[in-house]
C-alpha cells in the first residue's frame, strides 16, 4: 500500500484528500503539513511514496518546496494541487517534476482517477528496479553463456515489442535492434552505456565498413529520435480512442513521460500541427533493454 503525505495550507482540503486515500483504499497518509517549509520537514522525516502538494502556499509555493526536497536527495512522487490554471505556472510544475496536476476544487472522481495512475507507475518503477536487481545477480552468476544462448531470441522478442507499439517498419527500429544486440551481447553487468557510444555501435552494425563512424551515428540518432516520436504518436492516438487499451495502459507510462504523453494527446486531439519536441531517448532505450532481457529470462 502506498504511502502519502499532503502539504496544503487549506485544512479542508487536506482532510477531504486525506478521506479520498484512505476510505478508497488508495493507500495511507502518514502526514499533513499546512506549509511548504513544516512540509519539507515532514516529508524528510517520513519518506512517503508519494507528495500530494499545493502550487501557492504563503511561506513557501510547491515548486520551491519540491526543489528543496530534492536537493535533499528525496526521491517519491509529486502530485500537484492548485486553483491556478496559468499554463506557465503549470509547465513550471512539471519540469519541477511532478507527475500529475489536480485541479481544485477537489473531485473526489479525478483525484482517485490521478492517484490510480501514481500507483501504476508507483509498482512500474519498482518493476524496472526489480528486472536490474535480477539482471545483476544472473550477470554475476553466469553472464556469458545467458546472452549467447539466447541471442537468437533476443531479436523476436524485440520485434514484438516494436510491433505492439505500431514501429516495427520505421527505419530506426533496425537500429534499435542492433544497438539492443550489440548490448546483449557485450554488456557486463555495469550501468546503461552513453548514448553516443550506443548509436556508433548502431552504426557499426547497420554499416560494418562504414568510414566516418560518429556521423553515421549522428544519423543513427536522427532515426531513432523520429522512431520514438512516431511510437509516442501512435500510443497518444490509441489513448484517445481508448484510454484503458492495453497496449496504451501498458507501453505508454513505462516508455514515456507522462507530460510527454498528455500533450502529444492533446496535439492529436486538437488537430493542431505537430511541435518539435524533446522525448526522452535514454529512457525508451533503457526500458527497452531491460524489458528485452526480462522477457529472455522468462521464455
Amino acid at each position: 500500500m502506498l504511502s502519502f503525505c499532503i502539504v496544503d495550507d487549506d485544512a479542508v482540503s487536506r482532510r477531504m484528500l486525506q478521506t479520498i486515500i484512505e476510505k478508497g483504499g488508495v493507500g495511507e497518509v502518514v502526514g499533513m503539513a499546512a506549509g511548504g517549509i513544516e512540509g519539507k520537514r515532514l516529508i524528510l522525516d517520513e519518506n512517503p511514496d508519494v507528495v500530494l502538494i499545493d502550487l501557492l502556499m504563503p511561506d513557501q509555493d510547491g515548486i520551491e518546496t519540491i526543489a528543496r526536497l530534492k536537493q535533499e536527495g528525496y526521491e517519491g512522487k509529486y502530485v500537484m494541487i492548485s486553483q491556478i490554471e496559468n499554463k506557465d505556472m503549470i509547465s513550471k510544475a512539471y519540469q519541477a517534476g511532478i507527475e500529475f496536476y489536480i485541479q481544485k476544487p477537489i473531485n473526489r472522481v479525478e483525484v482517485k482517477a490521478v492517484l490510480g495512475k501514481v500507483s501504476e507507475q508507483w509498482k512500474m518503477a519498482r518493476y524496472l528496479k526489480e528486472i536490474k536487481q535480477s539482471i545483476a545477480k544472473l550477470d554475476d552468476l553466469n553472464p556469458e553463456p545467458t546472452a549467447a544462448r539466447k541471442k537468437q531470441d533476443a531479436k523476436e522478442i524485440m520485434r514484438m515489442m516494436l510491433m505492439d507499439m505500431g514501429i516495427v517498419g520505421e527505419s530506426g527500429s533496425h537500429d534499435i535492434i542492433g544497438m539492443m544486440d550489440h548490448l546483449i551481447q557485450c554488456r557486463k553487468g555495469g550501468g546503461f552505456p552513453p548514448l553516443k557510444e550506443l548509436y556508433e555501435a548502431g552504426a557499426r552494425a547497420a554499416k560494418p565498413d562504414c568510414g566516418d563512424v560518429e556521423k553515421e551515428g549522428k544519423a543513427v540518432e536522427q532515426r531513432i529520435r523520429r522512431t520514438v516520436i512516431a511510437a509516442l504518436s501512435n500510443l497518444a492516438s490509441i489513448g484517445l480512442t481508448d484510454y484503458g487499451h492495453p497496449k496504451f495502459e501498458y507501453y505508454a507510462p513505462l516508455y514515456f513521460d507522462f507530460e510527454d504523453v498528455r500533450l502529444k494527446m492533446r496535439e492529436i486531439d486538437e488537430k493542431r500541427p505537430q511541435a518539435k519536441r524533446k522525448v526522452n531517448i535514454k529512457k525508451f532505450l533503457q526500458v527497452f533493454y531491460l524489458e528485452t532481457l526480462d522477457k529472455m529470462k522468462h521464455q
